[in-house]
C-alpha cells in the first residue's frame, strides 16, 4: 500500500531537501515542481488532499475576466498561459466550456463584448474559441432557461472548467511518481529550530498516532487560509506575534438540478445588484450557482454559509432564470475560504475582501520558513515556480535547472478527452487508467448511477489502492464528488462505501465510525441557514 511505504520513508533517518506543509493546490504544485527537478521532497497534509479551499472552487480554470476590467493585464496574460498548460497536461480533468453573458441593457452587449474580444487577443494562439456577439434569439437558443423579458442579446466566450479535487489528487500522485513522499492524514505539530534556523518539523500520523521527526533544509508553509497558524508556530518564546498575512473571504455555492439550466453552456452575470459576479455553471449533471465574497474572521475546516449569502444567490438566480430555484431545490451547499493577501503586514484596508489581492505572496522569515498564500487554482504551477525560485535565492535549496512542469502530463492524462465535465462524472475521469479500473472487482457493479456516469464498486477499491483514500469522506467528497453534487445521495451510500473500504484497508479501519462521521458531514451540506 502507498501509505505504508510513505510512512516507512518518514521513519528513515534521512534529511529531505524540502518539506511542504499543506496538500492543497499550492503545496502540491510546489512538491511536484521540486520533485521533478530531482530534489528530495516530503509533503504532509493534516486531513486530505484538497480538503479545504482547493476542493471548493467554482470549477473554473480562467484568465480572470474581472482582472481584465481592473486593468491587471499581466495577471490575465499569465493566467491564460497557465490555463493552456492545464488543458494540455490534464485533458481528462480540465476542459473548455462556453459562457454566455446575457444583455438586458442596450449598452451591455457592446461593452462586455469589446472587453471579451480583448480577452481573446491576450490568449492569442492559446484561445479556446472566438467571442461571439449574439442576438436575443441566439442567446435563448444557448440558454433556453433564461428570462426573456427585456433580453436584448448576449455575448458568448470561452474559458476552462475542471474537477478541482481530482486535479489535486492527480498532482499528489504525479509528485509521488516523481519520487516525492506525499502523505495525507499526517499533521505537522512542531517546527524544529537549531541556532534560530528552521531545520525540520515533527508530524503525527492521525490514524495511528505515531510521531515522526522530519529533517529538511527548507520548509514551505502552503496551508492556504491557515498559513498564519503555522507562522505562529515559528515564533520563538517571548517574541512578538507576526502580523497576519491573510484576510479570509467566504465563497458559497449552491447546487441544484440540471433542469434549472438544461444546457452545456454556463451563464455569467458580470454585475449583480451589489456589484458581484454570479455564475450558473453546468457541472457533472447538476447546476452550480455562486458565488459570494464575504469577509470572515474565523477559520473553520467546514465553514457554513450565512443566511444572507444563500438569499443573495437564490434572489440573483431568480432575476435571470425562468424557473427560480428555491431552498428546497438545493441538493448541496458548500463553502470555501479564500486566502486573500492583506495589502500590508499591518493589516490595514480591512472590510472589503473584493478589493484585496487575489495574487499570491511569498515571504521568507528570518528562521527560513517560506510562506506562500493567495493566488488561484489556475496559476498554481506558476506560483510553485515562484516559491522554488525564492527558496533557491535564499539559499534554502540547492540550485536546480528551470521547472520541468510546464509540459509534464499529470497521472492518467490522455492525449485528449472526448467527454464533458458538464455531464455526469464517470470513468472518463480516470483517463489512461481506466483499464486498471476495469481490472478491479466490481467494475460492472454500480453503487450510484446517473446517466452515463456514477460510482462503481471498483472506483472505491481503486481509490483505496491507488488514490490514498482513507475515509468515507475522502471517497465521496473528493475521489467521487457526490457530496458536492447531492449530499442526500452521498449519505445513503456511506455504509456500503465504508465496508468496501474496510475490505481494502483492513480491520484497523473503523467502518462504522467513518460512515457515521460522513453522514454528519453530509447533513451539514444540506443545511441552509
Amino acid at each position: 500500500m502507498i501509505r505504508a511505504e510513505q510512512l516507512e520513508r518518514l521513519r528513515e533517518d534521512k534529511a529531505f531537501d524540502l518539506a511542504v506543509i499543506g496538500g492543497g493546490a499550492t503545496g502540491l504544485g510546489v512538491a511536484l515542481d521540486a520533485a521533478a527537478r530531482g530534489l528530495e521532497v516530503v509533503l504532509l497534509e493534516a486531513v486530505d488532499f484538497a480538503k479545504g479551499t482547493s476542493s471548493r472552487a467554482t470549477k473554473l480554470v480562467h484568465g480572470g475576466v474581472r482582472y481584465l476590467a481592473q486593468g491587471n493585464i499581466a495577471l490575465v496574460r499569465e493566467a491564460l498561459s497557465e490555463r493552456a498548460k492545464l488543458l494540455a497536461n490534464a485533458p481528462h480533468l480540465v476542459q473548455p466550456i462556453a459562457f454566455v453573458m446575457p444583455s438586458y441593457r442596450w449598452w451591455e452587449r457592446s461593452f462586455y463584448g469589446i472587453g471579451l474580444t480583448m480577452y481573446d487577443a491576450l490568449a492569442g494562439r492559446r484561445g479556446l474559441g472566438d467571442t461571439q456577439f449574439l442576438s436575443a434569439a441566439q442567446t435563448l437558443a444557448l440558454l433556453p432557461a433564461l428570462r426573456r423579458d427585456g433580453l436584448s442579446g448576449g455575448v458568448k466566450y470561452w474559458d476552462g472548467q475542471f474537477d478541482d479535487a481530482r486535479l489535486a489528487l492527480a498532482l499528489a500522485r504525479t509528485a509521488h511518481a516523481q519520487g516525492a513522499c506525499v502523505l495525507n492524514h499526517c499533521r505537522v505539530t512542531t517546527l524544529l529550530r537549531e541556532g534560530g534556523r528552521l531545520r525540520g518539523l515533527i508530524a503525527q500520523d492521525t490514524e495511528g498516532g505515531e510521531e515522526f521527526t522530519v529533517r529538511a533544509g527548507c520548509v514551505v508553509n502552503a496551508t492556504g487560509v491557515w498559513v498564519d497558524a503555522v507562522r505562529a508556530m515559528d515564533i520563538e518564546s517571548g517574541a512578538a506575534a507576526h502580523a497576519p498575512m491573510v484576510a479570509p473571504s467566504q465563497g458559497v455555492h449552491l447546487v441544484v438540478d440540471r433542469e434549472f439550466l438544461p444546457t452545456d453552456h454556463a451563464l455569467l452575470v458580470p454585475k449583480t445588484s451589489d456589484g458581484r459576479v454570479l455564475f450558473a455553471v453546468p457541472w457533472f449533471g447538476k447546476t452550480l450557482l455562486g458565488t459570494t465574497d464575504t469577509p470572515r474572521s474565523d477559520l473553520p475546516l467546514e465553514p457554513m454559509p450565512f443566511h444572507d449569502e444563500v438569499e443573495f444567490i437564490l434572489a440573483e438566480a431568480a432575476r435571470y432564470l425562468t424557473r427560480p430555484p428555491e431552498r428546497a431545490d438545493v441538493r448541496s451547499v458548500w463553502v470555501g475560504l479564500r486566502p486573500l493577501v492583506r495589502p500590508d503586514a499591518e493589516g490595514e484596508g480591512e472590510g472589503d475582501t473584493k478589493a484585496i489581492s487575489r495574487e499570491h505572496s511569498v515571504r521568507v522569515a528570518r528562521s527560513g520558513l517560506v510562506t506562500v498564500t493567495g493566488g488561484k487554482w489556475t496559476t498554481y504551477r506558476a506560483m510553485a515556480e515562484d516559491v522554488l525560485q525564492r527558496c533557491m535565492q535564499a539559499q534554502l535549496l540547492p540550485d536546480r535547472p528551470a521547472s520541468a512542469t510546464a509540459f509534464l502530463p499529470l497521472t492518467g492524462a490522455p492525449k485528449r478527452s472526448g467527454e464533458s465535465l458538464t455531464q455526469s462524472p464517470g470513468e472518463h475521469l480516470y483517463g489512461t487508467e481506466v483499464e486498471a479500473l476495469h481490472a478491479l472487482p466490481g467494475a460492472a457493479r454500480w453503487l450510484w448511477r446517473d446517466g452515463g456516469g456514477g460510482l462503481s464498486e471498483a472506483m472505491v477499491r481503486f481509490a483505496a489502492r491507488f488514490e490514498m483514500a482513507r475515509t468515507v469522506e475522502d471517497m465521496l467528497a473528493r475521489r467521487c464528488r457526490l457530496l458536492f453534487l447531492d449530499a442526500a445521495k452521498a449519505a445513503a451510500l456511506a455504509d456500503e462505501v465504508s465496508w468496501l473500504l474496510r475490505e481494502e484497508l483492513g480491520t484497523g479501519f473503523d467502518a462504522d465510525a467513518s460512515a457515521a462521521a460522513f453522514k454528519a458531514l453530509a447533513a451539514q451540506y444540506l443545511r441552509l441557514p
